[in-house]
């Protein structure tokens, strides 16, 4: 059954609202089964991500609608939108799924406004996390502190071994 113009406006505006937040991945999914796309939606709800199938007119004129870049050439394949507020953990689980099935074809989306390759993702993939680099992040500050507690014990250490070997001497 067609859609309505209301039902084809509503789905606009959610495009718009896709296409305009933090990231918004296209991907082909053309041989995808019904069970992986439903795996990969999983995976995306998990992480605070979700995914649309779309008709290519409604996302050409969500897309106008943004005033956003945009290779129209990529409309000649069927498209899903990937959107989330994390580019470089949206990229990963993208990357892994795509490795994973080889139907799946990054073609490429929008980070904060500016359209992006599959190139470009690829290398966002490859980015640490977040939770890793915070990580690293206190290590570094970390590691002068314990570089200065391990010199303070072991001086201590050094006295209490001399303290020992003499009292071992005098018995």
């Amino acid at each position: 059954m067609p859609k309505t113009k209301d039902q084809k406006a509503e789905i606009l505006t959610g495009l718009q609202t896709a296409i305009s937040g933090k990231v918004a991945l296209l991907v082909n999914y053309q041989g995808l089964t019904v069970k992986e796309t439903e795996g990969l939606r999983d995976e995306l709800f998990n992480n605070q991500s979700n995914i649309s199938i779309v008709k290519n007119s409604l996302l050409k004129k969500a897309v106008e609608k943004t005033g956003f870049d945009f290779d129209e050439s990529v409309t000649d394949q069927p498209l899903a939108i990937l959107s989330a507020g994390d580019e470089v953990a949206l990229s990963k689980i993208l990357a892994k799924f795509a490795k994973a099935h080889e139907n799946v074809l990054i073609v490429g989306g929008w980070v904060d406004g500016s359209y992006i390759d599959a190139d470009y993702i690829s290398k966002l993939s490859k980015l640490p996390s977040r939770e890793e680099l915070l990580a690293k992040l206190v290590g570094s500050i970390n590691a002068p502190i314990s570089g200065m507690v391990n010199v303070l014990a072991g001086n201590i250490r050094g006295l209490v071994s001399v303290i020992k070997q003499f009292a071992e001497k005098t018995n």
